[in-house]
């Protein structure tokens, strides 16, 4: 689960309605800016956590962990 307080989200989306309102001043830009990156970074980090506790179970019932894709497959 993401980790950020949840005062935190509330800003962000206080500032996203604000943003729709009128234009945000630079500060409130770089606030924005850095609590979006503050929540991407713990998504990912929340989601890796999940991927790293992942398991198949194959029809033989054999369980197998997920293994993580080679610089290849991502391109």
């Amino acid at each position: 689960m993401i980790e950020m307080e949840q005062k935190k989200i509330d800003r962000i989306n206080e500032l996203s309605r604000l943003a729709r309102e009128r234009e945000l001043t630079d500060a409130e830009q770089r606030e924005r800016a850095a609590l979006r990156a503050e929540y991407i970074a713990d998504f990912r980090r929340a989601t890796i956590d999940v991927l790293e506790n992942t398991y198949i179970v194959t029809p033989d019932g054999k369980k197998h962990k997920l293994q993580k894709r080679s610089e290849e497959a991502k391109k």
